[in-house]
C-alpha cells in the first residue's frame, strides 16, 4: 500500500509540481490550498506524512504543526515543512514546534524526494518494506505469501490487500466504506 501524503501549499504552480512528482513517486497524495482545509482533512482520515507550508491563508502551517503534536492521535504523523522562510530561527522554531524536518524554497524536488523517503523510512518502516509482521502474523509483500506461527495460511489477492492495510496501522478502526 502506497503511503498517503497530505500536501498543504497555497502557490497552485508548486502544489502541481508537488502533485505530480509525489504521485509518480507512488504516493498517495491529497491536496490542501489553505489551513483550514488541512485541519478538516485531518480529521476525516491520518496521512502517513504531512507536507507543510508555513505562510498559509487562514491557519499558519506552524500552528497546524502545534495543533497536530498536541492531538495524541496525531501526534505521531511526520510533518516537512516547506517555507520560503530560511533564516536560523525561523528553522528552529519549525522544528521546536515539531516539525521533522524543514526546507526552504526554492528547493530540489531530487532532495524533497529523499527526505519524504527517509522520514517515512523512520516513521512508518511497514510502507517501506516488503514483509510486515504483528504478533506471529508475518505477510510478505514480494512472494505474497502470509504466515503464522511458522504456518503458511492461504488468503486471496483482496484479502491479502486487506490484511497488508490492517497490519500497517495495528489499533484504527475503518468504516466499511474505508
Amino acid at each position: 500500500m502506497a503511503a498517503r501524503i497530505l500536501v498543504t501549499e497555497d502557490e497552485e504552480a508548486l502544489c502541481a509540481l508537488l502533485e505530480y512528482n509525489l504521485t509518480r513517486e507512488g504516493f498517495e497524495v491529497t491536496l490542501c490550498r489553505n489551513g483550514e482545509e488541512t485541519l478538516d482533512a485531518l480529521k476525516d482520515e491520518k496521512p502517513d506524512l504531512l507536507l507543510l507550508d508555513w505562510m498559509l491563508p487562514h491557519v499558519s502551517g506552524i500552528e497546524i504543526c502545534r495543533q497536530v503534536r498536541a492531538r495524541a492521535e496525531m501526534r505521531d504523523i511526520p510533518i516537512i515543512m516547506l517555507t520560503a522562510r530560511g533564516e536560523e530561527e525561523d528553522r528552529i522554531r519549525g522544528l521546536d514546534t515539531g516539525a521533522d524536518d524543514y526546507l526552504t524554497k526554492p528547493f530540489s524536488m531530487t532532495e524533497l524526494l529523499a527526505r519524504v523517503r527517509a522520514v517515512l523510512r523512520r516513521s512508518r518502516p511497514t510502507l517501506s518494506g516488503d514483509i510486515a509482521t504483528f504478533g506471529d502474523i508475518i505477510l510478505d509483500r514480494e512472494t505474497r505469501r502470509v504466515r503464522r506461527a511458522d504456518r503458511e495460511i492461504h488468503v486471496g489477492p483482496t484479502e491479502f490487500r486487506l490484511l497488508d492495510c490492517l497490519l500497517q496501522r495495528p489499533g484504527r478502526v475503518y468504516s466499511r466504506e474505508q
